[in-house]
């Protein structure tokens, strides 16, 4: 059974990650934009490989063109584990465009 995180231990955990929050749903979320559609792409896909990777999927959201909404929550379980934590700190080690 994986370890179920309170509030306040999630917000501890995302102290490192400025890009995410903990949402009312329940979820973890990042907002991220880029200069363009393409490496708004290239980061959703980027993202999609870590994901499959990692048997384990979070919502992705292309809008505005450029702007990448993430949300993250082992759905299985109905909360955050650890497996959503190991896939945001692989999502932040991806390089970023400038």
């Amino acid at each position: 059974m994986p370890k179920i995180y309170t509030q306040e231990e999630i917000e501890q955990r995302l102290d490192g990650h400025p890009d995410w929050t903990l949402g009312a749903d329940g979820q973890l979320h990042a907002d991220l934009t880029f200069a363009n559609f393409m490496e708004a792409m290239m980061f959703a896909n980027a993202v999609a490989h870590l994901a499959q990777a990692a048997d384990h999927h979070p919502d992705l959201l292309i809008h505005q063109y450029k702007k990448l909404s993430i949300s993250l929550i082992t759905h299985s379980e109905g909360c955050i584990t650890e497996r959503d934590f190991a896939l945001l700190d692989q999502i932040d080690a991806l390089p970023r465009f400038k």
